[in-house]
């Protein structure tokens, strides 16, 4: 099923939905539809266009600004899905800091690391090792939750910003 992305009234993205749930939306005269994809939901007597961009009809107050959560596939996207030592291919996560030596487990503090690099750093702290970070870890930007979701389409673009999550 496709989705859609939800603007508010003020035209910031505030979530992505199935393309049935931005249908509802519009149907219910909350949303309006500012972009289709070009396919059609049928009814018995009527036919609807699928959206892929929405727009709220009011404002919807937004209490407090999404964070990214600090999951294996965030990290992985957030560093190009390569190892932030030797620029392979990532399969593993790596903590800077490792966690047996009091490394917490935060965004600043996690990286993206192949399975050979990985191992061979074990739970050593980087002075100790000869590996170097290829960019300092950080948590990623507030839009980065919908690049995080898959490719988006290219009508969201002018909405959500440039496609890079680092901060």
């Amino acid at each position: 099923m496709s989705r859609a992305l939800v603007l508010n009234a003020s035209y910031e993205a505030l979530a992505i939905v199935s393309s049935r749930r931005a249908i509802s939306l519009v149907l219910c005269n909350k949303a309006e539809i500012l972009h289709e994809t070009g396919d059609y939901f049928h009814s018995e007597r009527c036919v609807f266009p699928e959206p892929s961009v929405i727009r709220l009809k009011y404002y919807v107050k937004v209490p407090f600004p999404k964070r990214v959560a600090l999951t294996r596939r965030a990290v992985f996207a957030r560093d190009n899905y390569r190892c932030q030592y030797c620029g392979a291919p990532a399969e593993n996560i790596d903590h800077v800091v490792p966690k047996s030596r009091g490394g917490g487990h935060s965004w600043d503090n996690v990286v993206a690391s192949c399975k050979p690099c990985n191992s061979r750093k074990e739970d050593r702290f980087l002075h100790e090792t000869n590996f170097v970070l290829r960019r300092a870890p950080m948590q990623p930007r507030a839009k980065a939750w919908i690049w995080l979701l898959g490719n988006p389409r290219d009508e969201w673009l002018p909405y959500i910003g440039e496609p890079s999550i680092s901060a």
